[in-house]
């Protein structure tokens, strides 16, 4: 899983920034790993004066799937990550469920052929 972290001229934060976003979202997404090819951080400001101006939009992209987006809004850049990485996880679980889960049980086509009573 390779994992680009972009900021704008607004956000401070440089490489240590970047390490710490890659490093949470490594943790966060283990469970994806080998389901996700990529994953994409964009941390800006949204452009207005009000107290939740910071943004963090996140997007995933699974192996043969459509991408996965997401944004979380706050006061501040470590706030709109951290509540993205949730809305993300959220959103990959349900996705990944779906995919990978029918309805907890394997469907009647792969079950085994039931035995035959002996007579006699």
């Amino acid at each position: 899983m390779q994992i680009q972290v972009n900021t704008d001229h607004n956000v401070h934060g440089g490489e240590r920034l970047a390490a710490h976003v890659t490093t949470g979202l490594e943790e966060s997404l283990s469970r994806f790993g080998g389901w996700l090819t990529r994953v994409e951080v964009h941390l800006g400001e949204d452009g207005g004066a009000g107290p939740e101006d910071k943004k963090c939009v996140i997007e995933a992209r699974p192996g043969g799937k459509q991408p996965v987006a997401v944004t979380h809004h706050a006061a501040t850049v470590d706030d709109a990550y951290t509540g993205a990485t949730h809305k993300l996880v959220r959103a990959l679980e349900t996705r990944y469920d779906r995919a990978h889960d029918h309805k907890g049980s394997d469907s009647i086509r792969h079950m085994p052929a039931p035995e035959e009573p002996e007579i006699g």
